[in-house]
């Protein structure tokens, strides 16, 4: 809850590192925005916690005055795992990226979703590994060519939301790194969420894989590559004279052109609901891809379950109630114990 007494700005979040990514990457936008948001919540800067692994995102904890740690390659979720199951009442959130999160640390990544640990996990898709320039990453497009794929990828890339939702994520989201409305509000609806909640944010590359997500980055083409998802309302995406929407019939998509006037859900459109108890349905909207279909934006899921940290607690407290604060020193003590001279 909002502390009344907090009264912060952005410039609050900022730090006095130089900001060290390459000019025009995506990851300066995502960072103001997040450092806009967090005075929003009212919660003192110690806090809160950054924690990182390796890559180019990773040096996010740098550029946050607030706690954090850039820990190692892929174990950010377990570090994190750490501090909010010791420290429950703390704001915690990880950044990571699709290299990081989804290679080395994919095993990690996965069991902490499933947990539902109470933190927001930030992860930043440029499909390309940035910081060690420019190899081909867990979610590059098959035939891409990079350092290490020089005749074009020919591994099956792995989704994001896809691999959240089949790790059972009660919260799962993904917007765009320059769409500071989007980004800001995304960011919002993860910090209100009971238990993990997972961000994708597809982010430019300007280096090693520019303009990869150029069709929603750009605010012409926008309207029509991506599908802005909010509850209640139909799958429709389009201006005049180009509406398009979503039927889901056998948990299959397909396009329905749409007059401008033509009433979407007459016309057989899928209304968006984020709070089906199944992942089938988010499954089905996971699946639309660029060209065929317009990229999904906004909050696949959003569901109540226990988070793990509060369970963990609870569980803690009922057996210091059935057998006492325990001894450290008679524990080291007991049953077999041996002496070595």
């Amino acid at each position: 809850m909002a502390d009344a007494a907090v009264n912060l700005t952005q410039k609050d979040f900022a730090t006095d590192q130089d900001v060290r990514w390459c000019p025009g990457c995506g990851d300066y936008s995502i960072l103001a925005n997040v450092q806009r948001v967090m005075p929003e919540f009212g919660i003192p800067r110690e806090n809160f916690v950054f924690i990182s692994g390796i890559g180019c995102s990773s040096r996010f904890p740098y550029y946050m005055n607030t706690y954090g740690m850039h820990t190692i390659h892929g174990r950010a979720p377990a570090f994190a795992a750490g501090v909010k199951a010791s420290r429950p009442e703390l704001s915690v959130w990880v950044v990571t990226g699709d290299g990081d999160g989804l290679s080395i640390g994919g095993n990690h990544l996965l069991h902490a979703i499933r947990r539902n640990i109470d933190y927001q996990i930030l992860l930043f898709n440029n499909r390309v590994y940035g910081l060690t320039k420019g190899q081909y990453s867990p979610t590059s497009r098959i035939g891409m060519k990079t350092k290490s794929t020089p005749d074009g990828s020919i591994d099956y890339p792995v989704d994001p939301i896809k691999f959240a939702l089949g790790a059972s994520a009660t919260f799962v989201a993904r917007t765009v790194d320059v769409d500071a409305k989007h980004l800001q509000q995304t960011l919002r609806r993860a910090h209100e969420h009971k238990g993990t909640a997972f961000v994708e944010i597809l982010q430019n590359c300007p280096v090693f894989n520019d303009n990869e997500w150029i069709e929603v980055e750009n605010k012409k083409t926008r309207s029509e590559a991506a599908l802005v998802l909010e509850d209640g309302q139909p799958l429709v995406t389009g201006s005049k004279g180009q509406r398009r929407g979503i039927r889901i019939e056998n948990g299959i998509p397909s396009v329905v052109k749409l007059g401008d006037e033509e009433d979407p859900v007459a016309a057989g459109v899928a209304v968006h609901n984020e709070r089906h108890d199944s992942p089938a349905y988010a499954f089905a909207l996971a699946s639309l891809e660029r060209p065929n279909f317009p990229i999904p934006i906004g909050v696949f899921r959003s569901v109540e379950r226990p988070a793990y940290d509060e369970m963990l607690s609870n569980q803690v407290t009922q057996a210091i109630e059935k057998r006492g604060e325990g001894d450290l020193h008679a524990l080291l003590h007991s049953g077999d114990t041996w002496t070595v001279e």
